[in-house]
């Protein structure tokens, strides 16, 4: 069988490389093109991955992208992804966009956070594998979901849907990511001076995260991220309340249900996750801790893997019927 060729945008950054990183190892792909996310004249090699890969970073030309590309990956800002994405859609190519450009549905929301981005293409779909796997093989533009809301999502979901949270109840999200969550373009934020024997809330109530995860929960949720002093990976920790009745074994087997075909969501009951458990995998760590009502979730993913690069592959998978662990495991 002939090997799909792909095409990355963007390769040079964080999301990028990882993506660049983890496609080489995939049987069924090829690397037809790696560009950056501007167009200059320079060629980049990228010492991380010196006998991994042996392409280079070229730079960017949307018409050898299409040229070269059966399927794109685009690792861009928002404002270039929103403008390029629908290009090569048009031109028939598949696209999978890990910027937030086309996440939100609601377009008024959308132009609220996301100014530069047109109207969604027809099927349009957003890139949560676990949720929405029967919707990615006919989609032309898949929206990979965003790093904190990926978290938040695949451990509150099932219990919304299952209808074991209260009603009523209002749900916190204590966020923490590493600094690579902010991209590679330095900034006085994410300078390791500033950053380092540190810790930073930030974006509160005006992030964009939380406008895609109350979409995708149907639910109000008060989201606070922070910036800690790593890398890579996210630790979230939600609190919320259950409906009466609701046991540990019912929150358990209800996770089970839903996560017993999804091979990168593994539960720790009552013992929560650490971001060590995850970083470098493709994983979705979820534990829980029930009191009376009170229920506190812990989610550990990486932010680069799961949240970015690990999930649009595990997308494409599925989108292709391909093995869903392929380039991942």
């Amino acid at each position: 069988m002939a090997k799909i060729q792909l095409g990355i945008a963007g390769a040079s950054g964080y999301g990028g490389q990882e993506l660049l990183r983890l496609a080489v190892r995939h049987d069924d792909v090829e690397i037809a093109v790696a560009m950056s996310s501007a167009a200059n004249n320079e060629v980049q090699e990228l010492p991380a991955l010196k006998n991994l890969w042996h392409g280079q970073i070229e730079p960017f030309s949307v018409e050898k992208l299409i040229a070269e590309s059966e399927v794109v990956f685009l690792g861009l800002p928002d404002g270039i992804s929103a403008e390029l994405a629908p290009q090569l859609v048009e031109n028939g190519r598949k696209v999978f966009d890990l910027s937030g450009a086309f996440r939100l549905r609601d377009e008024e929301l959308r132009k609220q956070w996301y100014p530069k981005s047109p109207s969604l293409p027809t099927t349009t779909t957003y890139g949560l594998p676990e949720w929405n796997r029967t919707r990615l093989a006919s989609a032309n533009l898949v929206a990979c979901a965003g790093c904190y809301p990926t978290a938040a999502i695949l451990a509150l979901k099932p219990l919304i849907s299952s209808g074991l949270l209260a009603d009523n109840a209002d749900i916190y999200i204590d966020a923490k990511s590493g600094i690579s969550g902010a991209g590679k373009k330095p900034s006085e934020r994410t300078h390791f001076s500033e950053v380092h024997g540190s810790i930073a809330a930030y974006g509160i109530f005006s992030h964009r995260h939380a406008a895609e995860i109350e979409q995708e929960l149907a639910r109000p949720v008060t989201f606070v991220p922070h910036l800690v002093p790593l890398d890579r990976g996210i630790l979230e920790t939600i609190y919320t309340r259950v409906e009466p009745g609701t046991t540990d074994n019912t929150i358990r087997e209800t996770l089970e249900d839903v996560y017993q075909e999804s091979p990168f969501v593994r539960l720790t009951g009552n013992t929560p996750p650490e971001i060590k458990h995850v970083v470098h995998t493709n994983f979705c760590d979820i534990g829980w801790i029930l009191e009376g009502t009170r229920l506190v979730l812990v989610v550990c993913i990486d932010n680069l893997v799961k949240g970015a690069a690990g999930q649009a592959l595990q997308s494409f998978n599925i989108a292709h019927d391909l093995e869903e662990s392929k380039g991942l495991l």
